[in-house]
């Protein structure tokens, strides 16, 4: 129903986050690494992706201020288990190029640290996010459907980070040919594989 709020921020909380479009407030649950990111914007024009849930108890709105967050939040809470609060404990905790790193390099006891998500529940996020990442990310091979400049990045980046990366960043939403195109301006030999994933989201972000 709604995409994004865009207007005046009325009151910023820790987990909260008041939004006054056209003279109407619309209060969204945020997590704390979006809270932080609106410090200092109190009576500014923000911007916040949304995600409403409806309850026979009641309505909640929640805010983002990254798709990338927003698309993690819809993965964490598809998995058996995780519902909207530990999905916002979680995201508290790891910036979403931080937990697309974790899951691919099963950090189950990083996970865990987020409140109220114990061992058990960070280990079937790991297990179920892993099973909806694509397994056939190209190491070298040619596929024509592609465009030229992204079959050149397959074949010049070094094949396990490139194959690494891709798995991380296809966690958060984001196709392989648009990873492998925006792959192709980072300098994978050189970087780390958590480097080559924040420089990739960057680049999204940009």
């Amino acid at each position: 129903m709604f995409y994004y709020v865009n207007g005046e921020l009325a009151l910023r909380e820790a987990q909260a986050a008041v939004i006054d479009c056209g003279g109407v407030g619309y209060r969204l649950t945020v997590s704390l690494n979006t809270s932080e990111s609106l410090s200092g914007m109190e009576n500014k024009r923000v911007k916040l992706f949304t995600y409403l849930q409806v309850r026979e108890d009641g309505v909640e709105l929640y805010g983002f201020k990254e798709q990338a967050e927003l698309n993690l939040f819809r993965l964490l809470i598809g998995v058996s288990g995780v519902g909207p609060k530990a999905a916002m404990a979680i995201l508290s905790i790891m910036t979403p190029d931080r937990f697309a790193y974790a899951v691919c390099t099963e950090d189950i006891k990083g996970i865990a640290k987020a409140q109220g998500v114990g061992a058990k529940t960070a280990a079937r996020v790991v297990l179920e996010l892993k099973d909806k990442i694509s397994k056939d990310v190209m190491t070298g091979a040619t596929d024509t459907s592609m465009p030229v400049s992204v079959r050149e990045t397959a074949s010049t980046a070094p094949s396990g980070k490139l194959a690494e990366a891709t798995d991380a960043l296809t966690v958060l939403g984001y196709s392989r040919s648009e990873i492998l195109n925006v792959l192709r301006g980072i300098d994978t030999q050189n970087l780390t594989l958590e480097q080559i994933i924040t420089a990739a989201l960057k680049r999204f972000a940009g």
